[in-house]
């Protein structure tokens, strides 16, 4: 077929106008739980994109800890920004674990679902009764992953917290990254979570394949600086051959030479050349062709040398002060190298090809209306994930999962509440509770 018969099939394919007319890859597979910030939520999330039915629980009152997360301290609708995007799709059930009668609805829960996520300290679960041990007693084909900073087991398994920023630091990444003689650099997002939590994801994964063939499920722990360490790629066999650590390069790629970020005359760009092709484009791009035959420059080896490097990445930076990000960009595409403007939320926002794709995802949620977030970047023809409802107040889902699963009595719920067994949210700290304008019904299943 001809690329343009491709490019069409492909188009039709993944249309993603017919996202919601279509089956979804998880359908079945009941996902419980009790997690709070990104790394733990994060892996039930990916789940319930690919159609898991997802159940949060949380803590009666003031839930999860990322409902007091936000950026610069803004909420919205009454909500924590920073708490929807790992919390689609999922019902909220708040519920006191640390008292028996919840361990007990937990456990009976958990008879009923196929994977248990929690990320709390390494022993918690076990010491109210919830952990691994005793679930699979009552549920053998259970599957259950514990996510947190340090691991299950090992010196620093207990009494150390972990976040984001700890994970970068013990994983050996903070170690690489920032200029040379500056303080390393602390990425601006959350990368160990949701990378940890991708990671956790394909764990949960291949237990659910192995319980298909063998019917047994499966403990899974993971710590997140461990996950950490997936991302150092060539790091650690250098290392171990060369006894040298990888140092603070700036956006030099120490493989990958010309692989760079450049000034412009109006803005960054980034520019790389990986095989001698591309960069003879790159070369000719920049009216200096007798650079390729040059022997400092002439092949990958030789560019990869460090004054050379140095030397070759100068020259670059000398001509992209001449160029605009578009003449770069243009001139990338003309010749064969790599090539691109530096994009923000706004340029991804705005663009036609990530709506188009569905990566940026619109969606109407019932309470807080129109939504905007991004979606699942593996896009699956027959099984696309999707995102139905955005992220919901604490405990809204609590008399929709107990009659449902548990087939508990308006007098039994009604019990459980006086008892402070489950709850709702709460007014202080903000972020808990529906918009100021809700109607009491939009977005409640029963």
């Amino acid at each position: 077929m001809s690329r343009e018969e491709y490019l069409n099939w492909t188009n039709k394919a993944f249309d993603a106008s017919k996202i919601f007319a279509k089956p979804e890859a998880l359908h079945g597979i009941r996902v419980l739980e009790l997690a709070t910030l990104i790394l733990g939520p994060a892996v039930p999330d990916n789940l319930g994109l690919l159609g898991a039915e997802v159940i949060k629980v949380e803590l009666p009152g003031a839930g999860d800890t990322m409902r007091s997360v936000t950026p610069y301290g803004t909420f919205w609708k009454n909500a924590s920004i920073g708490q929807f995007a790992q919390n689609h799709s999922k019902y909220h059930l708040a519920l006191d674990v640390r008292v028996s009668q919840g361990a007990e609805i937990f456990r009976r829960l958990a008879k009923k679902c196929d994977v248990v996520v929690e990320n709390l300290r390494a022993g918690t679960m076990d010491r109210w009764g919830i952990g691994y041990e005793q679930l699979r007693e009552i549920n053998p084909g259970i599957i259950y992953i514990a996510l947190n900073g340090f691991g299950q087991w090992g010196e620093y398994s207990v009494g150390r917290a972990s976040y984001d920023a700890v994970a970068q630091t013990v994983s050996g990444l903070l170690a690489t990254t920032g200029f040379p003689g500056r303080l390393p650099l602390k990425t601006g997002v959350f990368v160990g979570d949701y990378f940890g939590a991708l990671q956790g994801t394909i764990g949960v994964m291949a237990a659910l394949h192995h319980r298909d063939r063998t019917g047994h499920g499966q403990f899974i722990e993971f710590s997140q600086g461990e996950g950490l360490m997936r991302v150092l790629d060539w790091s650690w066999l250098y290392y171990y051959l060369e006894k040298y650590n990888r140092p603070q390069t700036g956006n030099r790629d120490l493989a990958i030479c010309p692989s760079d970020v450049f000034s412009c005359q109006d803005a960054p760009v980034a520019v790389a050349a990986a095989s001698n092709q591309e960069f003879q484009g790159l070369c000719t791009a920049m009216g200096k062709p007798e650079l390729a035959k040059d022997a400092r420059f002439s092949t990958i080896s030789a560019r990869l040398k460090d004054e050379n490097a140095v030397a070759l990445l100068a020259i670059i930076r000398d001509w992209a002060k001449t160029k605009t990000v578009a003449e770069v960009d243009a001139l990338g595409s003309k010749h064969g190298f790599a090539a691109s403007p530096i994009l923000d939320a706004k340029d991804l926002y705005e663009s036609p090809h990530m709506r188009a794709r569905a990566t940026v995802f619109e969606y109407e949620d019932p309470m807080y209306g129109k939504m905007v977030e991004t979606c699942c970047p593996a896009k699956l023809c027959k099984t696309p994930g999707r995102i139905k409802w955005a992220n919901k107040p604490v405990g809204l889902d609590n008399d929709f999962v107990l009659r449902k699963l548990l087939g508990l009595r308006t007098y039994q719920l009604k019990a459980l509440a006086e008892q402070k067994v489950i709850g709702k949210w709460v007014e202080n700290p903000p972020g808990r509770k529906p918009p100021a304008d809700w109607d009491g019904k939009a977005g409640v299943i029963m």
